[in-house]
C-alpha cells in the first residue's frame, strides 16, 4: 500500500488555488511528470468528469485515466483511476491559512502483482514528486504566472 500526502503553503486565494489546481487543463504546467491531459467529459468539471493523462514515471510513458469521485469546489478534490497494474487515488484539500491557502495533496494506491514490489520503493519516489509539484504550483501561482 502507498499513501503519500505532502502540503505547502501558497500565498494566494482560496478559490485561486483551488480553481487552477482543480482544472486538469493546468496540470501539465505544474506537474513534473505530465506530459499532456485530456478532458474525455464535456461540460463542467464535476461529478463524473474524466481525464486522460500521459506521464512519465520511473523512466516509463504511462497513460491513465482518472474520475472525479468527490469533487466541492475550493475545498476537496478526489480523482481515481482502477485501470492498470497501479490503481491510484490523488486528493488534493485547499484551506485558508492566514491570507494564503495549505494546498494538501495525497496519492493512496494498492499495487497488484509486480507492482506490489516496485510499491516498496514508490512511496519515497511519490513523496519527492508531490513535494517539487507542489514547489511548481506555488511558484506559478505566488508569480501571478497563471493569472
Amino acid at each position: 500500500m502507498v499513501n503519500v500526502e505532502t502540503e505547502i503553503l501558497i500565498r494566494r486565494p482560496r478559490e485561486e488555488v483551488a480553481e487552477y489546481a482543480a482544472d486538469p487543463d493546468n496540470a501539465p504546467e505544474w506537474y513534473q511528470n505530465i506530459r499532456s491531459s485530456q478532458r474525455l467529459t464535456t461540460g463542467p468539471l464535476d461529478l463524473g468528469s474524466k481525464v486522460a493523462f500521459t506521464a512519465k514515471f520511473m523512466g516509463r510513458d504511462l497513460s491513465y485515466t482518472y474520475e472525479f469521485v468527490e469533487y466541492v469546489p475550493g475545498e476537496k478534490l478526489v480523482m481515481r483511476t482502477a485501470q492498470g497494474p497501479f490503481p491510484m487515488q490523488t486528493t488534493y484539500t485547499w484551506a485558508e491559512i492566514g491570507g494564503g491557502t495549505r494546498m494538501t495533496l495525497g496519492n493512496t494506491g494498492k499495487p497488484s502483482g509486480f507492482s506490489q514490489l516496485a510499491g516498496l520503493f514508490m512511496a519515497p519516489m511519490i513523496r519527492r514528486a508531490t513535494r517539487k509539484d507542489l514547489r511548481n504550483i506555488k511558484r506559478i501561482l505566488e508569480s501571478g504566472a497563471a493569472l
